[in-house]
């Protein structure tokens, strides 16, 4: 059986791999091993905009409660809102049930602990076991009082609102913020914090149906809020994901501002407060060669971690740091939050505009971007291509024309079927032909996926 658990939970099409019997067993999976320190541990459960998300909802809940669990149901919140809210509240694990930046038909599943963090690789596999024995019927069902119960409590999205807002003592008052919401988790909860703090907002794709999350919108599809921006002669827009883990940002002349930019302005202005844990900022080896060179400069050190904000997150809590996260827009203040969170990644952008009075461009000015190029090969099978020998003389020759002034990653994306080639250095042309040659060779080696 192939591991259930990627790099961010189990996600999958629904119906054909995240099915709502799958769901079922992850709940008892959860509730069994949650139970092992209290009889009857209590989930919050959230969830995004996605047509699948309440059916999935109700499976996942069934199964919690068919061990003893309790479950509270938030509704539609941003994942980190969950990530929050479970240890603000006391609740003894939390679910969010979506699949981030993933087209509508696919899904998720993924679990925190009572302290608001993802769970570890090990108490994974300790689910996946549980998942196995609940298939074959062999996992507790208790009778009468010993099954779980399930609360409905739409108010919760407030309590994150007014954490978020209270992360900065800065009015937004004057300012014009176009917010893209993906249609997705944070479609409500966004404008609410933005106009809180006193902003203008222009709200775009705040409208889900259920089937057009992440669609030509948010973080994944920039495009339309830059033309927003520009239109509306704002001083910023905001782009989420489908959950609202990730923040992007658009500046006042409708360039975009990735995850490394948004770091090292933020890892910046907690120096200069003298808040910077350690004088570090974290990232992960997809981080631009500049943010590492601006960081330098700018008297601060980095550290990159492999793809995925689950291990940016775990090198900052095992050195006690601040600010890290991933050029996609996974940024995690972890004096604040114990995920990436994009609502208040927004905020802290917003406030620092304020309170150094400039404008995003020329704040943006600390780092100069190197050129990169990605693509995305859909391939058959992840497997084997490391110990390729057509594909490791490929990446070396890429390599070594190069140089020192740029570099080469291969890696296999943790949720799709895909392998992703990415190159950085000085001249774009070249570097979109050594990527397009890996490329390539990958497509023919491991199979083009139909």
């Amino acid at each position: 059986m192939a591991r259930l658990f990627g790099t961010d939970g189990v996600r999958g099409v629904v119906n054909e791999f995240l099915t709502p019997e799958l769901a079922y067993h992850l709940g008892r999976a959860a509730a069994t091993h949650f139970g092992k320190e209290k009889e009857h541990p209590t989930f919050l459960i959230g969830r995004d905009t996605r047509i699948s998300g309440s059916m999935l909802e109700s499976a996942l809940a069934a199964g919690i409660c068919s061990v003893g669990g309790n479950v509270v149901i938030a509704g539609v919140v941003p994942t980190p809102a969950v990530a929050y809210l479970v240890r603000q509240q006391g609740f003894d694990a939390g679910a969010v049930i979506s699949a981030s930046h993933n087209p509508y038909p696919d899904n998720g599943i993924k679990f925190f602990d009572g302290n608001g963090y993802k769970l570890p690789d090990e108490v994974e596999d300790q689910l996946e076991a549980y998942v196995r024995q609940s298939a074959e019927n062999e996992l507790p069902r208790p009778t009468g009082d010993g099954i779980g119960t399930i609360e409905y409590n739409s108010n919760l999205a407030h309590f994150y609102a007014h954490f978020v807002r209270h992360t900065i003592d800065t009015s937004l008052e004057g300012m014009t913020i176009v917010y893209d919401g993906a249609n997705g988790a944070a479609s409500s909860v966004g404008p609410e914090i933005l106009a809180g703090l006193g902003a203008k907002v222009i709200n775009i794709n705040v409208n889900p149906d259920g089937l057009n999350i992440n669609h030509h919108c948010g973080s994944t599809h920039i495009e339309g809020l830059q033309v927003a921006v520009q239109q509306h002669h704002a001083d910023l827009g905001i782009a989420n994901d489908g959950d609202a883990d990730r923040c992007l940002l658009v500046d006042e002349k409708g360039q975009v501002l990735d995850g490394d930019q948004i770091m090292l302005l933020c890892a910046l202005k907690l120096k200069e407060e003298g808040k910077l844990k350690d004088n570090t900022v974290v990232g992960t080896v997809m981080s631009n060669i500049g943010f590492h060179k601006a960081a330098k400069e700018l008297g601060m050190k980095t550290f990159a971690t492999a793809v995925g904000d689950r291990y940016v997150l775990e090198y900052m809590r095992e050195h006690n740091l601040s600010v890290g996260g991933e050029q996609s827009g996974h940024v995690i203040f972890l004096d604040h939050n114990t995920t990436g969170d994009g609502m208040l990644t927004a905020v802290q952008v917003a406030a620092l505009m304020k309170e150094k009075n400039q404008p995003l461009s020329e704040l943006a000015g600390i780092m100069t971007k190197y050129p990169q190029v990605l693509i995305n090969v859909r391939v058959a099978t992840k497997t084997g291509w490391e110990d390729n020998d057509l594909i490791k003389a490929a990446i070396v020759t890429a390599e070594g024309e190069l140089g020192v002034e740029g570099r080469v990653l291969v890696r296999a994306s943790g949720t799709e079927p895909l392998i992703r080639v990415m190159a950085e250095g000085p001249n774009q042309e070249e570097l979109q032909s050594l990527c397009q040659e890996i490329a390539d060779i990958i497509g023919r080696e491991q199979g083009l996926a139909e």
